[in-house]
């Protein structure tokens, strides 16, 4: 168990790890997303959404919308941004935690999200929006981690990617090379359709799992979501505390 804790999240990285941590990230945001609807009626990782938003509401003048949006932006942004220095922090000091420790940042950050909406009834007034903002930055946090992790191959937040990238090997796949002289023959990368098919199944699982949670639970549907990351994180983060843990 340790063992494949330090393979998912350690500082050695594989294809296969990468696979395997991005299919369990995928689950949680897509859990976390729709969640996150449930809770305030947005998706807060679709900013291609929010920027279209803030263009329309430009458009109709309606200025007082504008900031929200412009809010939720920079909200994914400074977590994308925040991922970054917390890897390169780590990289440069040759840590095992090199990425376990914005995986450790996301963790606490579901948490956080589980108690502003414990309160969001009574306070929704300020916690709906700041609840917003820590959704935008999880979304964003996340997204970096495994950006960063698979040198851009695979996305966990936002679906759009992944779709485009099935289609274009499906497309491949189902491709007819009848003119044997006509250079290479047009093949699909099956590795790729796996993992981006399983990206976006992943995906849908978690928002159904996600939604039925916060209906039947409400926010103490993220306190496993929360618990699984501190999971994943903490063997690299035990082996820079050299504690004796097997290998």
């Amino acid at each position: 168990m340790i063992a494949y804790l330090r393979f998912l999240a350690g500082k050695e990285r594989t294809r296969e790890a990468n696979r395997h941590l991005g299919l369990t990230l995928a689950f949680i945001a897509g859990a976390a997303n729709a969640g996150g609807y449930l809770a305030v009626s947005r998706y807060t990782s679709y900013i291609t959404g929010v920027l279209s938003a803030i263009s329309e509401n430009l458009a109709l003048n309606r200025l007082s919308l504008i900031p929200q949006g412009i809010a939720a932006f920079a909200a994914f942004l400074a977590g994308s941004a925040t991922s970054a220095v917390l890897i390169n922090w780590a990289r440069r000091r040759k840590l095992q935690s090199e990425y376990a420790l914005a995986l450790m940042l996301e963790a606490g950050l579901l948490l956080a999200f589980g108690l502003l909406g414990a309160n969001l009834s009574a306070l929704a007034h300020v916690i709906t929006p700041v609840t917003v903002l820590l959704l935008c930055f999880l979304m964003g946090l996340q997204n970096a981690i495994i950006t960063k992790i698979s040198g851009a191959e695979i996305r966990t937040t936002h679906m759009t990617g992944n779709a485009t990238d099935l289609g274009i090997e499906l497309g491949k796949l189902f491709y007819w090379n009848l003119d044997e002289n006509s250079g290479e023959p047009v093949t699909a990368n099956r590795e790729k359709l796996a993992i981006h098919a399983g990206l976006i199944a992943l995906f849908v699982l978690g928002g159904f799992v996600g939604a039925l949670g916060f209906k039947h639970v409400g926010f103490a549907v993220t306190i496993p979501l929360a618990l699984l990351l501190f999971l994943i994180a903490a063997i690299p983060v035990l082996d820079d505390l050299h504690l004796p843990l097997s290998r």
